[in-house]
């Protein structure tokens, strides 16, 4: 799969960790900001990043850490 973002993160298979984290530490997130849908990844991502204030550069890291 293409990934137009550039985003490290992998989604599957690690994705239930990656959110649980994620919810963890931003409690402003919600099952629905983080449900992942075939074909539909960046639209995800792009919409938590925005949801959490971070830039792109941010989230990158953010993800890659996680």
């Amino acid at each position: 799969m293409k990934n137009s973002t550039n985003t490290k993160a992998p989604v599957v298979g690690t994705w239930n960790v990656q959110k649980g984290k994620l919810k963890e530490k931003y409690k402003i997130l919600n099952d629905e900001d983080l449900r992942y849908e075939t074909g539909k990844k960046d639209e995800m991502l792009k919409r938590v990043q925005v949801k959490i204030g971070k830039t792109k550069e941010e989230f990158d890291a953010l993800m890659a850490s996680l």
